[in-house]
């Protein structure tokens, strides 16, 4: 699938954001996929694949990802920026309505975006993410956000993938060379690093950290929904999820056993749940 570009803007100037569009991009029904905070696009690759057989479906880098542009202020790595860049990539497909499907910190963003007066999310996907985050997980985070090692080989890149993303669950040895594929970057020196700007830390740690609680934007949000929870996960507590299900009218719980934060959603059992989810909508 190629990569193709758009522009969008922050306070460093004009930036380029990644995407790549699956299926007939005539098909009004779009779904738009938003990675984690060190992840890119190419985390959706097999899920897209899959989905737009019937869909059209749209995965993109954030900036400071993947094949997006890093900015220069380091700082603006926010939440204002993002929802910039998703208005841009939601325009870009010409469409009044989308369905977003967002893993962790691309869940929170969609909860943004669904949670605003006239909202282009028609449904909501969050992949292990909701309305309350804790700080423990948050300083986990903290502890290897912006401080991606050096390897001088892949086997030792490929060692390191498979442990700090463990709880990603139960992947074949081809899912994880796929992840391993797209998550590094060459430096100049031949070495090995992640494929993400170490940059985004700055943003992340700006404040001191403390529990991320969103319930208000939670109860703004009437779209339907599916939350999908990774049952070993730190980041989305059972607690936080049982709240979120009793306190929606409209949405619905996947779990996925054997999985911490956050679920690769890369193989078949959980794909064909979305998509059942995804088919079952009411036709406009």
């Amino acid at each position: 699938m190629k990569t193709q570009y758009v522009t969008s803007c922050s306070t460093s100037g004009l930036h380029r954001l990644a995407y790549t569009d699956w299926g007939d991009i005539e098909n009004p029904d779009i779904l738009i996929c938003s990675h984690g905070l060190t992840r890119n696009k190419h985390d959706f690759d097999i899920l897209a694949k899959k989905l737009s057989l019937k869909r059209r479906v749209i995965c993109f880098d954030l900036p400071g990802r993947g094949e997006s542009s890093w900015l220069n202020n380091k700082l603006a790595y926010d939440y204002n920026q993002y929802t910039i860049d998703a208005l841009m990539i939601i325009a870009r497909t010409g469409a009044n309505k989308v369905s977003w499907l967002g893993t962790s910190m691309g869940g929170l963003l969609g909860m943004a975006l669904a949670s605003l007066e006239n909202s282009p999310i028609e449904q909501l996907i969050l992949n292990d993410v909701g309305p309350f985050v804790p700080k423990s997980a948050l300083l986990r985070i903290a502890d290897y956000v912006g401080k991606p090692p050096c390897f001088d080989t892949s086997e030792e890149l490929d060692h390191y993938i498979r442990t700090i993303y463990a709880d990603f669950g139960e992947l074949t040895k081809e899912q994880w060379q796929h992840i391993k594929l797209y998550s590094q970057r060459v430096l100049e020196n031949g070495q090995l690093s992640l494929n993400y700007d170490p940059g985004i830390a700055q943003a992340f740690n700006s404040k001191p950290l403390e529990d991320i609680d969103l319930w208000p934007v939670w109860k703004n949000i009437q779209q339907r929904t599916l939350v999908i929870h990774g049952v070993d996960s730190d980041l989305l507590e059972p607690s936080t999820v049982k709240k979120m299900i009793n306190t929606h009218a409209h949405s619905t719980l996947l779990e996925i056993p054997n999985t911490g934060h956050s679920p690769a959603l890369m193989n078949n059992t959980d794909i064909n749940a979305i998509e059942r989810w995804l088919d079952k909508a009411e036709p406009n």
